[in-house]
């Protein structure tokens, strides 16, 4: 009899060890899973870290491309270089039209360098006469930037008194042009009237016109 128990007692020890194991086994499994889910956890939060991830992998990709594009040009690289005088092929026309008080030459320039160039402002203008060089004065109209494409050309205008005095006048033996922001002049025979009336100082001057006061041509 008192083996008999022993053998039970023995027995339901063996099941309780047995049911232990299986709780802490069940037990192992959930942390197990908590332990599976905590990696992927943060795996996510590592995901953006990663190289090609879409925050810095992206921000880097980005911000390397502003600075390729930034680094392309220098503030002053991206702009149009000026209108050199060797740049321009530089003419000039009679413009008057009968019936005006004043006469008109007109000032072309072309461009045959073989790339845009930026052109604004006024041109140097002086007369060269038998009493000596004549400089003209500004209009003092607008003179707004732009930029002469290759082949093309644009004008501007002298106005000067005609000589109605019917006396000799001052004759003019030439004009001498210097493109806006160039030191480098050309001379180039005077398309006008021969002369300009003489004058105490109180006649009509003459004058320029910015570039493009004259109109803008083609080739």
């Amino acid at each position: 009899m008192r083996v008999h128990k022993l053998t039970v007692i023995a027995a339901l020890a063996a099941a309780a060890s047995l049911s232990l194991t299986a709780c802490q086994n069940g037990d192992d499994g959930a942390a197990g899973s908590g332990t599976s889910s905590a990696p992927s956890a943060s795996s996510s939060k590592g995901a953006p870290d990663q190289p090609g991830s879409a925050q810095p992998g992206g921000k880097g990709g980005t911000a390397a491309g502003k600075g390729t594009a930034a680094g392309t040009t220098t503030p002053d690289s991206g702009k149009t270089a000026k209108c050199r005088t060797d740049d321009l092929e530089i003419k000039a026309l009679d413009h008057t039209i009968d019936g005006d008080t004043d006469g008109t030459v007109a000032v072309e320039l072309k461009n045959r360098s073989g790339r845009d160039c930026a052109i604004s402002g006024y041109a140097g203008v002086d007369l060269k006469t038998s009493a000596g060089s004549l400089s003209a004065k500004r209009t003092g109209e607008q003179a707004p930037a732009g930029v002469l494409k290759k082949g093309k050309s644009v004008a501007f205008g002298i106005n000067y008194p005609l000589n109605t005095s019917g006396g000799s006048g001052v004759r003019i033996t030439g004009l001498v042009v210097t493109p806006p922001a160039e030191t480098k002049s050309v001379t180039l025979p005077w398309p006008g009237t021969a002369t300009l009336p003489v004058t105490d100082g109180s006649g009509t001057p003459v004058k320029v016109g910015p570039i493009g006061s004259a109109g803008q041509g083609g080739e």
